[in-house]
């Protein structure tokens, strides 16, 4: 069987790069320089070289390419399938690493982070992958010693307390609990509550749930606004529960900031059962992906999970290229102001 002149290979047959050469009327190897970009090739070269490219459909066999630049071409993203994360929002973030690392003609292997440290030894021993990406960082992480000594370039969504020699990216949750309380205090609240993460999010010493804490706290002392703070569990019998019990114990509640992807539409719907109105009798803002918000007209400070998951694979393509990178990236949290926290305190 033979190719049809512009029109690419039979079906079954492999378009090589010698076919893209004689298309193009190159040598082989100015294909391949092109398709590396090891070497400068000009410009009008470049174009013919991509021209052939596209009509002869020729896609690079992946073995080859690994052997030729050593490298897999696939990193890890080691995902929190775990008590008290929220799977879609999870999935918000590695969707974004998947659709950005392709863009960088890498795939994603998918990782469980039940594992902990042996996880990643098994990974790096492997040779499956180039790099790996972290999510649900604890402040204190067993990972992050054994990341120090391994030859595996890695970047952590999320930060321990001691970042150093490492590479991070996450929204400045210290910032975002503050940011909320900020907003509430200029609206006149003078007694605000923290619904958080469940309990188990702050045992295991997870950063962000602990840093929105420690930000809640840092604000309200600063405005002299009096704050509570607690965990909250999943299911809307756990909220309304956790909800009515805050309120029993603190009837002047006038502002309420949550942090809980999964007790957004509990909160709401609980609070006018428990005598309340939004925002008239209780101001509502949340930290969580906006969309979330949108729907319910809520005040939030937006967790960027898709811009988080770009930079993250961009700053492990720097580590794979040996360039310079920063130790931790923290994204400035923005608020977006809606109807749950419209006015002020009367």
């Amino acid at each position: 069987m033979t190719a049809v002149p512009g029109r690419g290979r039979t079906t079954g047959e492999q378009v090589t790069i010698a076919d893209v050469a004689r298309h193009a009327g190159v040598a082989a190897s100015t294909v391949s320089y092109v398709l590396s970009g090891k070497r400068a090739i000009s410009a009008t070269t470049r174009e013919r070289v991509l021209a052939s490219v596209r009509v002869l459909g020729y896609h690079p066999n992946a073995g080859a390419r690994a052997l030729a630049s050593r490298r897999a071409n696939v990193i890890a993203l080691v995902l929190p399938l775990r008590t008290g994360m929220q799977v879609p929002v999870v999935m918000q973030f590695a969707t974004a690493v998947v659709t950005t690392a392709r863009r960088h003609d890498h795939d994603v292997l998918l990782v469980t982070s039940d594992e902990g440290p042996a996880g990643l030894r098994r990974i790096a021993g492997s040779a499956l992958v180039d790099g790996v990406l972290l999510m649900d960082v604890e402040l204190e992480d067993s990972r992050v010693p054994l990341l120090r000594e391994l030859s595996l370039p890695s970047v952590l969504i999320g930060h321990p307390t001691d970042s150093a020699g490492l590479s991070c990216v996450d929204l400045d949750f210290h910032r975002a609990g503050e940011v909320c309380v900020e907003h509430l205090a200029a609206r006149g609240h003078r007694r605000v509550a923290l619904l958080g993460a469940p309990a188990a999010v702050y045992a295991r010493g997870t950063g962000f749930a602990h840093r929105t804490r420690a930000g809640v706290v840092a604000a309200a002392a600063r405005a002299g606004v009096d704050a509570v703070a607690l965990p909250c569990e999943e299911g809307p019998a756990a909220v309304r529960a956790d909800l009515a019990a805050l309120l029993d114990r603190h009837p002047d509640v006038s502002g309420l900031v949550v942090q809980n992807e999964s007790a957004v539409g509990p909160v709401l719907a609980a609070l006018p059962m428990l005598g309340r109105r939004v925002p008239q009798d209780v101001a509502v803002v949340a930290i969580c992906p906006d969309q979330i918000a949108e729907q319910s007209g809520l005040s939030c400070v937006a967790v960027p999970a898709e811009e988080i998951g770009r930079q993250a694979v961009g700053l492990l393509m720097r580590r794979l290229d040996e360039q310079p990178v920063p130790e931790v990236t923290l994204l400035a949290p923005r608020l977006t102001v809606r109807a749950s926290t419209a006015g002020g305190r009367r």
